[in-house]
Order: C-alpha cells, then structure tokens, then sequence
C-alpha cells in the first residue's frame, strides 16, 4: 500500500503535463505569484477524486479478501525490523511535500502549504490505518501513526528552520530470493515485490551538502545518504523456520554513499525541472559502503 500511493501520485502529477500544448507548457508549470482560484479548486477537485477512488480501491483489491472486525489496535512495532514503519515515514513525507507543492503552484500561501499540503500524507496513510482497524487480518497501528507524523513532521519542520529540504527521503529496491520462497508475503512478480518485499527495500535520508557548508566549489546537486534495509525475513517476526529456510537469519543493514539531488540540477526547461523533481524521491545507484552485523560490504553500484 505504502509505494502504491506514491504510483497513483506520480500518475496525477504526470497527467497534467500531457494536457497543453508545448507552447503553454512553461505557462503552466510556473507557480502562480498570486492565489490562482481555478489551480487551487482543480488542485482540491483532483486530490478528493483520488484519495477517494484509491480507498475505494484499497477497500476492493485489499480488504475484500479478509474478514471485517470490530475496530481493534494491535502492536505490530517489532515487526519487519521496523521496514514497514520506514515505508509510512517515506510516503508521509512524499505525499506532504507533493502536496505542498501543488499548492504553492496554485500560488497558495506558504502557510497554508503547510497546514493543507504538507499534511495531506499523514492524513490519507491515517484514514487508511482506521481500514486496517476493522480488518480481521490487520489492526490500527500506534506505530504506523508515528512513522506517519514523522515523514510529516520532517517536511514540516524544514520547511519552518530553513525554508527548504535540506534533508529528503528516498527509496531504492533491488530483487531479493526470498519472494520465491514467500510470494503469498513478499509478492509475485516485480510490482507486487516492490510494494511488499521488505529484503529489497532501502530507505534513505539524503543531505545535501551545499546547503550546509555553502562552499562554491561544493556542487549544489551533490548529496551524502545514509540508508536503511534488512535482509533475511520472510515473515514479520523472528521464528524458526524463517531462519532454516534463508540459512542467514534476519538482520538490519545500514548503508552510506553519495546521491544526486536531481531538484538542483540546473536546467532552463520547467518540463525537465518538474521530471527532476518527481523523480527524485528515488536514491541514484552509486558506490555504496553497507554495514551489516557480519562487518562491512563494499557495493560499486548499490540499488
């Protein structure tokens, strides 16, 4: 559910651009200087249409197959080596910034970027948790709901210390041989293994360097991240038979390399600058130095 939200983000992003003509097209990319009405309400419109017709499909494709319950909560917080609750960080971070940026393009005030924008996220991913809460196979999940306000919180709170996104959240996902093992859990085929196979997940928090230190001979498209994945699961908690079967037992992995903030990149086109801009919630392979409880490994291009 967590990367699915970001695909049918990406598809409203998209859509747009696709609409105009190349002769309008800088026209209607550019921020609006002042509150532009028509933007905001199609903003509004479209945001509504498609939170409403994802839950409705996540109530189909998702829950149909399970029992309903009463409402219950249930600790889930030792589960997948806390993947999961990095998956809700990255996509309350990504749906707040998207948000808040769709809004300063209807020429939105900043302050209401950030009350109506920047939380857009955190309250989709909670309406989404009061599902999991009636569901016989899930549950509300107090932890969910904290890794939520944090992606939140750390959109939120840059944008009122510095202005900017000096640090960004980003994904990358690589094939593991696990999901063969566990397709019902981990997924079948290469979609569903990236929206479920937690071996192949990376989350990082990437810096940009410029932003801090302010050297000129510093480029401002260069980032150091830090990521986070694991390895060896094949179910939520530690068991057995989950270690007879990978013969490696489960076990975190923390990751430093270089990144490319793609946002700094300096182009002329606003098509080219809006592309950069989506897609760089995804970490560009690069070397990569993985820590892990073995010792360390080094990769050329970790992905």
């Amino acid at each position: 559910m967590t990367v699915s939200a970001i695909k049918y983000l990406l598809l409203f992003v998209l859509l747009p651009l696709f609409s105009v003509s190349q002769s309008n097209l800088d026209a209607f990319l550019t921020p609006s200087d002042t509150l532009n009405k028509p933007r905001r309400n199609a903003v509004a419109i479209s945001e509504a249409s498609l939170v409403s017709v994802t839950l409705i499909g996540l109530n189909q494709l998702w829950y149909a197959d399970y029992e309903r319950s009463k409402f219950h909560t249930i600790n889930d917080n030792k589960e997948w080596l806390q993947m999961d609750k990095m998956g809700h960080v990255f996509t309350s971070y990504q749906l707040g910034k998207h948000g808040a940026q769709l809004l300063n393009w209807s020429g939105v005030s900043e302050k209401d970027q950030l009350i109506y924008g920047a939380t857009l996220g955190f309250g989709f991913l909670t309406t989404v948790e009061i599902l999991d809460g009636f569901s016989e196979e899930w549950g509300f999940s107090w932890g969910d709901i904290l890794a939520n306000a944090s992606g939140t919180g750390l959109y939120v709170g840059q944008e009122l210390l510095w202005n900017e996104q000096r640090m960004a959240l980003k994904f990358s996902f690589h094939e593991t041989k696990y999901a063969s093992q566990r397709p019902d859990k981990l997924g079948e085929g290469l979609l569903a293994q990236v929206l479920k196979d937690y071996n192949g997940q990376t989350y990082w928090l990437s810096i940009n360097l410029h932003s801090f230190i302010k050297e000129k001979n510093i480029p401002k498209w260069l980032n150091i991240a830090v990521g986070y994945g694991a390895d060896g699961m094949l179910t939520g908690i530690k068991d057995v038979d989950n270690q007879l079967l990978t013969n490696i037992g489960r076990h975190r992995q923390f990751y430093l390399s270089l990144d490319v903030n793609l946002s700094n990149i300096e182009t002329e086109s606003k098509l080219l600058r809006s592309i950069f801009d989506i897609f760089n919630m995804i970490k560009v392979p690069l070397p990569t130095l993985e820590f892990n409880k073995k010792g360390y490994v080094f990769h050329l291009f970790y992905y």
